[in-house]
């Protein structure tokens, strides 16, 4: 086993979920509770997160939103970590393999309006919004969003190549888990997967580096290909990371942590996020992908920071 000391400037993880114990999706989520997770991030040298709220009631998303943002006033460790929101949901693909673990009956097509209330609630700290682009009519949330100053990502979608291109016309740059979020089984070469590659130069993609997400031979082969100035590694962490196995939540679903760190949603096959941390992952990394510190300190740290305009381009 490698010695694998922390990042020197400290992870930056654009998609966490949760994390010891503490589920963020949780309406009576509080101060204490994101403290508690920020010690522990930081323990493990995250210098930053955006808080991910996924697919919900709107109106449950929107208190989740309100109490994370009256925490991280309340509390400097908790403002230092927390550094915004990723809302991933509720304008995703509701088709089976897409939809992924967010519930069904709560997704739907890409509405201004409801945007709105959610950004509000989020008291301006809305950094990534995931959609999916084949739900936005004539790209209208895309382009709002990105007049905000807000980058919209693709995920849990379908989108045709001319969707897909029209979006990234319209403001897209990211694409949210790639090889994830989307069947198992798809058309040899006309799907989703393919469509992201062949516009590779237009997007930030992220990956989740656990093994289990993406086997880490597939995970060297996209990284080669994307080419480390448009990757960027996330955890999708759920609140059972950095904890023990067992049975944990993520908003009303209730899901289990094997021995094996394998997160499901209890009595399904699909995955439900990560308890994967990123000290692991850029062990990971380095041990099964055959990258070095510099490449290492890149994805995880200064390409995050980098698509969210917390450091300029190059």
């Amino acid at each position: 086993m490698l010695n694998i000391k922390n990042n020197s400037s400290g992870f930056f993880d654009l998609q966490v979920n949760g994390y010891a114990g503490i589920d963020f999706n949780q309406n009576d989520v509080n101060r204490d509770d994101l403290h508690k997770a920020c010690v522990r991030l930081k323990k493990d040298g995250v210098k930053g997160i955006l808080a991910t709220l996924i697919t919900a009631n709107i109106e449950d998303m929107k208190i989740r939103l309100r109490q994370i943002a009256q925490a991280r006033e309340s509390d400097p460790l908790v403002k230092d970590i927390i550094y915004g929101f990723h809302i991933e949901g509720p304008f995703l693909s509701p088709k089976p393999g897409y939809c992924g673990s967010h519930p069904t009956d709560l997704m739907m097509s890409a509405n201004t309006d409801v945007m709105n209330e959610l950004l509000e609630a989020a008291n301006g700290l809305t950094r990534i919004v995931t959609l999916a682009p084949e739900l936005d009519n004539k790209n209208s949330l895309i382009k709002m969003l990105t007049d905000k100053g807000i980058v919209v990502s693709a995920g849990h979608c379908n989108p045709t190549f001319d969707e897909l291109r029209g979006a990234i016309d319209s403001g897209l740059t990211m694409y949210t888990h790639f090889g994830n979020g989307c069947p198992n089984s798809l058309p040899r070469h006309d799907n989703i997967l393919q469509r992201v590659l062949s516009v590779r130069d237009k997007l930030w993609i992220t990956f989740i580096a656990d093994g289990i997400h993406i086997p880490f031979f597939a995970l060297k082969n996209y990284l080669t290909l994307v080419g480390m100035e448009h990757s960027i590694i996330i955890t999708d962490a759920i609140s059972g990371a950095g904890a023990k196995p067992g049975i944990y939540k993520i908003g009303n679903m209730e899901i289990e942590i094997g021995i094996d760190r394998i997160v499901r949603e209890i009595g399904k096959p699909s995955l439900a996020g990560s308890a994967v941390a990123m000290i692991t992952s850029k062990q990971n990394l380095i041990e099964h992908v055959r990258l070095n510190e510099q490449q290492v300190e890149q994805l995880t740290c200064t390409n995050p920071k980098r698509a969210i305009g917390l450091i300029g381009s190059k």
